[in-house]
């Protein structure tokens, strides 16, 4: 005993003088640890009251994806039209907005993601990233010039990309560890229904003879509600529970160093293989352009995005769950397959009716691989560095969009549509059969 506390003595600061002081420091510093293990010993016995089948924080980080994107989807579709019509900004304005936004995004979430390990703090990230985005979207309503539309979108993805990431991990961290694809299978369910819900209010408030600024200001009240949720509703993890490198109470941090070399050879090779898909996987206005090639009529697109948006909702939920109980790999792999199946369609479709069929089955591929590869990287890295691996994870897919999209409009005004379609079907069943040779299953958290 004696000998143990020499040790200690010697890497104490040299500020402390009294073997007294040395002895109380022990015994406060062993009561600590003691009086939490308890208390995580009283927590599995008494288990935390579900909602509807999920964890209390798991169920109102959904209503706050779902209030969000509610009032971002009242004013996101409209916005080319305001910014060209209203506005009279160019069609290369639009791209630069966008450009910027995307761009943000996908930077803040790898930094965010890491200082949310580096502090073990997940709320402050996700509350801020919520409240900057939900208190600035609706100010493009009196926006004046095009470049004040810049500036909130800017300021609109900043937000999201400070809150992704550490959102994420907060939802791993927090939801049943056997359960984490039906967690982020629901989270991704209750987004969806928002961006049903959000265009539908913004058709009937057109309808009504609301201008584009009534109804960009009007997103600021479901905006406000997902805030309250999220800043009085959400709890952090605690602290101890982030890993056995989580410092004691009261330190600055953990030493979670910013970059690719903290994860494993397993996590590199599934990020390579996301980038790779990412590369085949374009923006979805190009199905929307497909569509209207086959003689669906522009005035029914709409129609044809709820429906692709409907199947997302339906399907998430169950989708995370099958990746629970069957592994990651089969339903990402899976649902890969169903893309290349998908995009091939499209490359070959010739009637109105086939757009419609593909794009109800399309809507399955999001069911089934956006939950399943959130919850796949909580399953292959630690709880302690989850914020790093989904920021990194996020920022591995943001930096593929924008070439994929680029390369699908190259390969489609050279070659027409069938070679660039058939260039995404096959970089998807590449990915998958990569995926599933080269990557290994399992739970190192």
């Amino acid at each position: 005993m004696y000998g143990c506390q020499e040790a200690f003595w010697e890497v104490l600061p040299r500020r402390v003088e009294s073997p007294c002081r040395v002895e109380s420091l022990i015994i406060r510093r062993n009561f600590h640890i003691i009086w939490h293990m308890v208390q995580k010993e009283k927590g599995k016995m008494q288990p935390e009251k579900k909602i509807f089948g999920f964890p209390k924080n798991i169920f109102y980080m959904g209503l706050v994806s779902f209030f969000t994107d509610m009032s971002s989807e009242m004013i996101y579709p409209l916005l080319p039209v305001f910014l060209t019509g209203v506005l009279k900004a160019p069609m290369s304005f639009v791209g630069l907005v966008e450009g910027v936004a995307e761009s943000t995004a996908s930077i803040m979430k790898l930094v965010a993601g890491w200082l949310s390990d580096k502090f073990n703090k997940r709320k402050v990230f996700v509350s801020s990233g919520y409240t900057l985005s939900s208190v600035i979207r609706p100010m493009v309503a009196f926006a004046a010039y095009p470049w004040h539309v810049l500036f909130v979108r800017f300021a609109d993805r900043m937000g999201k990309g400070i809150r992704t990431a550490p959102r994420d991990a907060l939802i791993a961290d927090t939801c049943d560890p056997q359960e984490k694809g039906k967690a982020f299978g629901f989270h991704r369910a209750m987004d969806h229904a928002g961006a049903i819900a959000g265009p539908a209010i913004a058709a009937v408030l057109l309808a009504y003879s609301f201008g584009y600024r009534q109804v960009f200001a009007l997103a600021f009240i479901p905006a406000v509600i997902a805030v309250f949720i999220v800043i009085f509703l959400v709890k952090d993890k605690n602290p101890d529970d982030f890993g056995t490198c989580a410092p004691p109470p009261g330190s600055q941090g953990t030493r979670v160093k910013l970059g690719f070399n903290i994860f494993d050879k397993n996590f590199k090779k599934y990020l390579a293989i996301v980038l790779l898909f990412t590369l085949g996987n374009s923006s979805d206005a190009f199905l929307l352009l497909r569509a209207k090639d086959e003689g669906i009529a522009v005035a029914v697109l709409p129609m044809l995005w709820i429906l692709l948006h409907v199947v997302k909702m339906l399907s998430s939920t169950p989708g995370g769950a099958l990746s629970d109980k069957i592994g990651r790999k089969k339903v990402i792999a899976a649902g890969w397959v169903i893309y290349f199946l998908v995009y091939l369609g499209f490359a070959l479709a010739k009637a109105p009716a086939h757009i419609w069929v593909l794009f109800a089955v399309y809507g399955f591929f999001f069911g089934l691989t956006e939950s399943a590869e959130k919850a796949f990287v909580a399953d292959l890295v630690k709880s302690e560095a989850r914020g790093s691996a989904y920021g990194t994870y996020n920022f591995a897919i943001g930096i593929g969009a924008l070439p994929a999209s680029l390369l699908m409009g190259v390969l489609w005004q050279k070659f027409g549509v069938v070679t660039a379609f058939s260039f995404g079907a096959a970089m998807a069943l590449v990915s998958a059969l990569l995926l599933t040779v080269f990557v290994k299953e399992g739970n190192v958290s």
